[in-house]
């Protein structure tokens, strides 16, 4: 099977986990006690003005007749419409709050990847001397540590009693000078942004770090250990050629696998960086719709969470091949 095809295949395949990810939530939100529309019009109103929002946001409903035409919205790319912010569709609120998220993921991710692959291969290049067992240590303990701890910490040291970088808040690089405080140039909205987005960007970064160092060291014992690498250094070829040449590329099929799962699984954990943080994010987003049982909200995010989820994974699969082309997807000769 050619990777368009296998690409085709697996698409398919992620229309019936939606569906399921769609059924599940739905049902769970709506079993969760309380009235969305009680909290959007208030204690005071009257009966007639709760039932006018319940009929305007289809609340009116039997529960069957809504699942059917959530589902059939959802096909289309319609998402509804959100109670808590007045009518405003769902897909627009994403949209507004997702460069945001993204802004945080790809800082951070820029800081994981780009220290823990360095980390990797000089922790596995000095096995079991000092440095490799600092790297473990420091591994295992960023693995361990809950994200909002760090991200707390670095408020205390660095913004409370260092006040050396602001606690909260993030500027987008592409904001209008005038509407950045102190910002006079471009220059100033770039170096007030990159300040904002320190803190947070080790707070998210430090467990993918941690993770992706581990998994490189590891990839990278197990090849320096195969026969080809050996044969290698018989030859006299140097441990630095070695590295780059014939280790480095096959030890990362792993590494990919986890910098993947990673990026997807770090949605969840901007919900906590971004709350410790207040940033007006898709982490935020998700929280304000909890607290307002925002049933179309809630659902909304969740199917945008999944739907990054199943073609995170799809990518990866597919860099497998890019990286590997002895990889073949399908029956035939090529597996």
């Amino acid at each position: 099977m050619t990777t368009t095809g296998y690409i085709g295949r697996r698409l398919l395949q992620i229309v019936p986990v939606l569906l399921f990810v769609v059924t599940v939530t739905f049902v769970l939100i709506n079993s969760i006690p309380g009235d969305p529309v009680r909290i959007l019009v208030g204690p005071s109103a009257d009966a007639a003005a709760i039932e006018a929002a319940r009929a305007r946001y289809g609340l009116d409903q039997p529960l069957y007749v809504r699942y059917v035409k959530y589902v059939a919205a959802v096909a289309t790319g319609d998402f509804g419409t959100s109670i808590h912010y007045g009518g405003v569709p769902v897909t627009e609120k994403i949209l507004e709050r997702l460069p945001v998220t993204l802004l945080l993921l790809a800082s951070s991710f820029t800081l994981a990847i780009g220290s823990a692959i360095p980390l990797g291969i000089f922790a596995a290049k000095n096995r079991n001397n000092g440095y490799d067992h600092l790297a473990r240590i420091t591994s295992l303990v960023g693995v361990s540590t809950p994200s909002f701890w760090v991200g707390l910490l670095l408020i205390i040291v660095f913004a409370y009693y260092g006040d050396l970088l602001p606690p909260s808040g993030l500027v987008m690089p592409w904001a209008d000078p005038a509407s950045v405080d102190g910002a006079t140039s471009r220059l100033d909205v770039l170096a007030t942004a990159a300040s904002h987005l320190i803190l947070p960007s080790i707070t998210l970064g430090t467990l993918q770090m941690a993770a992706i160092t581990r998994i490189e060291r590891s990839s990278m014992l197990e090849v320096l250990n195969k026969d080809y690498v050996q044969l290698a250094r018989a030859y006299g070829v140097s441990e630095r050629t070695i590295l780059r040449r014939q280790a480095f590329k096959n030890a990362q099929l792993p590494v990919l696998t986890v910098i993947g799962i990673q990026m997807t699984t770090a949605l969840g954990g901007a919900v906590l960086t971004e709350t410790v943080f207040n940033i007006n994010g898709m982490g935020n987003l998700i929280i304000t719709a909890v607290r307002a049982q925002d049933y179309q909200l809630i659902m909304g995010t969740t199917i945008f969470f999944a739907i990054v989820f199943v073609l995170g994974v799809l990518v990866v699969d597919v860099l497998y091949a890019v990286i590997d082309p002895r990889i073949s997807y399908g029956g035939g000769a090529g597996e």
